[in-house]
Order: C-alpha cells, then sequence, then structure tokens
C-alpha cells in the first residue's frame, strides 16, 4: 500500500463512478484489519503511528467511495474538472426554477401528504441526477458535465435535509 495511491487504487477497485458497494464494504474491512494499529503493538510506538495514519487514510478513502455524491465529485477533481461548489453556483435556468418551486412547496407545506409528494420528488431527482453521473463519467468521459452535476446533486441533498426536518417538525 502507498499513501499516495488513489482512493481506487488503495480499494483496488476500477476507477469508474458505477461501484459495488458490497465489495467496498468488504475491502474496507479487509484493509481495517491490515492496518490497525493494535496489530503493530509489538513493533513499538512508531510502526503505531503509522498504522494510524493508514487507518486514517483508509478511513478517508471509504467514506469517499461509498458515497456517490462524495466518489463523482473526487472523479471529477482526478479528471481536472474541479466542482468549486464554494465559488461556482451557476446552475441551468430550468434546475433554478424547480428549486424555488420546491422551496416554496416546503415553505407552504402544513400537511404530511404534501411532505410525502415532495420528498418522493426529491428523490425521483436524486435518482435521475445520479444516473446521469453514471453516463457522464463511465460512458461519455465528460467531467465537467458531470461536475455541474455535482453541485446540482449537493443542492438536491441539501434540499432533501430540509424536507426530512419540515416532516419531522409536521410529526411524520
Amino acid at each position: 500500500m502507498n499513501l499516495n495511491d488513489t482512493d481506487f487504487e488503495l480499494f483496488s477497485v476500477p476507477t469508474m463512478f458505477a461501484q459495488d458497494r458490497a465489495a467496498l464494504d468488504a475491502r474496507w474491512k479487509e484493509l481495517q484489519r491490515e492496518a490497525h494499529p493494535d496489530r503493530f503493538a509489538a513493533q513499538g510506538p512508531a510502526a503505531q503511528r503509522l498504522a494510524m495514519q493508514w487507518s486514517v487514510r483508509i478511513n478517508e478513502a471509504y467514506q469517499r467511495l461509498k458515497d456517490p455524491v462524495k466518489r463523482a465529485a473526487y472523479l471529477c477533481e482526478q479528471r481536472g474538472s474541479s466542482i468549486n461548489a464554494e465559488t461556482n453556483t451557476a446552475m441551468p435556468p430550468a434546475f433554478l426554477m424547480q428549486q424555488m418551486e420546491w422551496r416554496e412547496t416546503l415553505d407552504d407545506a402544513t400537511k404530511v401528504e404534501v411532505v410525502d409528494a415532495l420528498r418522493t420528488e426529491v428523490e425521483t431527482a436524486r435518482a435521475v441526477a445520479l444516473s446521469s453521473l453514471d453516463r457522464f463519467i463511465d460512458e461519455e468521459g465528460d467531467h465537467p458535465a458531470a461536475a455541474q452535476q455535482v453541485r446540482a446533486l449537493m443542492f438536491i441533498e441539501r434540499f432533501a435535509d430540509d424536507v426530512e426536518s419540515k416532516a419531522d417538525q409536521l410529526g411524520q
């Protein structure tokens, strides 16, 4: 293992968006067993510190690879298409209109049924966006388009959190 390996190299998986979650989970457990600091207790503090660094590196890679949005962002960054979510908030007008409509619907919602319908709509939009990432990254290699879709997914996921908060307020 090399600390400078990509997350994909570290986990011995193909460098692509589509991943087998069960394979990632199994590889994470295997890597954690190999690098666990307790295995290096007899080798002294320096070996334990190195094992701890490995454990942290493995966990960071796992967190990126298991989350589709983080994985897509990582792939885009690696392919030269930075997400720049903090500075690049430009989105297509249709997407912005949808966000405004969702926001108004959520703000005006007083019934559980309205929130449920909105939750379903948001989950569908998320699924469509994720499938487009698969197409943009793995099939077309269009990383600038994938980066824009990652930014859209970040909006969608934040809004989905707001929907859940509203559902909690309404006692759902």
